[in-house]
């Protein structure tokens, strides 16, 4: 069994990109969680996963989610905080079209096709420790 961690913000992977968006990554072995913040009036390229699951939780602010559906339809709809975002392995993009930062995590995981719901409702084990 491991021992509790914390990964502190200086420890991430710190990165501005070109399109306006700053992201901090915290890369692990099986999974990576980053932090975003995309400015105002910014457009992420558009891009999809073959591989990766990715779900976004918006924190601050409203997001302008775009995708192309299973029949080639370019669609958007808008996230606000504490929406989250299932992306699925769709081609999308994102963009903040109003006048304040966006803010919202992002969890990225590789998925076996498993279905692991029962084990995640039940895994917590509650013990007794004296101090």
């Amino acid at each position: 069994m491991a021992d509790l961690e914390v990964i502190h913000e200086k420890d991430s992977i710190h990165v501005i990109k070109e399109t306006g968006t700053e992201v901090n990554y915290y890369i692990f072995d099986e999974a990576e969680i980053h932090l975003n913040r995309i400015m105002p009036h910014t457009v992420q390229e558009w891009h999809f996963h073959e591989k990766i699951d990715e779900n976004i939780l918006i924190t601050k602010g409203k997001l302008l989610c775009k995708y192309v559906d299973c029949n080639g339809i370019e669609k958007s709809c808008y996230a606000v905080k504490n929406d989250i975002v299932r992306v699925h392995h769709s081609v999308h993009t994102f963009e903040n079209d109003t006048d304040e930062i966006t803010e919202f995590v992002v969890f990225r995981f590789v998925p076996d096709g498993t279905d692991k719901r029962e084990m995640i409702k039940t895994d917590k084990k509650v013990v007794k420790h004296d101090h």
